[in-house]
């Protein structure tokens, strides 16, 4: 347990002083620039500047909201309205960008959040370092150190060093220091980010009409799913088991022609007949299965994932934590998203091993399904138009779900997806 929290300390640390570098530098830098440019609006050199500045300002805000996320656990909304999409090119279209962004609240609270990045959150920052680097001052100055300031002496804190005694009761407070820095320095880096929250995060308004935007194109995207869907069953009873059926019924018509004059053909068309009720029913099976699958609604998503993995072509461990089971919607969901993520992993990732590990949690007083499919392949998986996980988001969205990809070049990959849920 020690070394786990010396290690969160060392790692909030460094964390920390990556981050009050990009305070000071970053946050700064743009901060000064962009209200330069909105100043220089009415000379209109503003007008050309500023929509470019103001994106590098929300690039270096969602950065941020990263970070919170990945080192902190600290979720924070993009409240950014996106542009529409018939604006023009030009001069005009720049015109109609700068308007638009000066009249989104967001870039205003952007500016604001700059501000107190580059003084209060730097200062927090830097604590997160100062405190566990101060700390090793103390040790120095027992061993030795002291000596330099043995004519001039040095004040370590409230300790005034210029003997050894003196030099030991600094390594005393350094050894406090360093307690608090091993208990501490996680939360100074957690509160940077809790600072930054209220300003990057949208308002109530903005999120309740965000989630409203989000649940009708959730909505549309469900309601087109479906249709496809209906399509695919469609044509796969008509281009599967239905012919099957037809060729089967015209195979016994020609038997009850022949059963009499050629009983050994009509035996042979007897048998075929027999073969195609057999490949009919194969087909209705893994049609019905491919809807809702039995496994799923007899014995729950753990099993039904587990089931999933022991037909993939490439070793899969499945690993399950789930004190209950969701609604049913949820769960095939959540089973489809599964299904659609391993299918991607086996058609693009070139992995010879796969992981999946569901989990259920409730990290904000909200009940949340997770669950993460992570492979050994070639990464460089992305989210985008068009790619299997842009239909992946939009499934899950659905639910009010989300969908998160960590894929460097070189792998790993891992999928994490979210369905806010109760387990009964």
């Amino acid at each position: 347990m020690d070394g786990w929290k010396i290690r969160r300390s060392l790692t909030a640390s460094r964390r920390g002083l990556a981050l009050s570098f990009i305070t000071l530098v970053g946050s700064l830098t743009l901060f000064v620039l962009t209200v330069v440019s909105i100043a220089l609006i009415p000379l209109g050199i503003g007008v050309l500047t500023t929509p470019a500045l103001v994106a590098m300002v929300r690039k270096h805000a969602n950065q941020r909201r990263l970070l919170a996320a990945t080192w902190s656990d600290v979720r924070i909304a993009v409240p950014y309205r996106p542009f529409p999409p018939d604006i023009r090119g030009g001069i005009t279209g720049q015109v109609e960008r700068c308007t638009l962004l000066l009249k989104d609240p967001a870039t205003w609270r952007d500016l604001q959040w700059l501000l107190i990045d580059m003084t209060i959150g730097f200062v927090i920052a830097l604590l997160a370092v100062a405190v566990n680097l101060y700390a090793l001052e103390g040790f120095v100055l027992a061993a030795g150190l002291w000596r330099v300031f043995r004519n001039d002496p040095y004040w370590y804190g409230f300790v005034r060093v210029d003997s050894q005694l003196t030099g030991l009761a600094a390594a005393a407070l350094g050894l406090v220091l360093l307690a608090l820095g091993l208990r501490f320095a996680a939360d100074l880096l957690r509160l940077h980010f809790l600072l930054a929250r209220p300003l990057l995060a949208p308002t109530h308004d903005e999120a309740l009409a965000l989630r409203i935007e989000r649940l009708t194109e959730s909505r549309h995207d469900a309601v087109d799913t479906s249709a496809a869907e209906l399509r695919r069953i469609e044509r796969d009873l008509h281009d599967g088991a239905q012919a099957r059926l037809v060729a089967m019924g015209m195979d016994l018509g020609t038997v009850e022609a022949l059963i009499e004059r050629d009983p050994a053909r009509a035996k042979e068309l007897i048998g075929k007949a027999r073969q195609s009720s057999a490949e009919a029913l194969t087909e209705l099976r893994d049609l019905v299965r491919g809807i809702h699958p039995p496994v799923l609604a007899e014995r729950g998503l753990g099993d039904a994932v587990k089931a999933l993995a022991l037909r993939l072509p490439v070793p899969a461990e499945v690993s399950v934590e789930l004190p209950g089971r969701a609604a049913a919607p949820v769960e095939s969901a959540a089973y489809f998203a599964v299904s659609e993520a391993l299918a991607n992993v086996i058609k693009h990732a070139g992995a010879d091993r796969i992981w999946v590990d569901l989990s259920y949690g409730e990290p904000h007083g909200e009940g949340m399904l997770r669950i993460a499919v992570t492979d050994n392949g070639g990464g460089g998986a992305v989210i985008g138009k068009g790619s299997g996980l842009s239909g992946l988001e939009r499934r899950l969205g659905t639910f009010d779900g989300v969908l998160a990809v960590s894929s460097p070049a070189g792998g790993p990959t891992m999928v994490t997806m979210e369905i806010p849920c109760e387990l009964s």
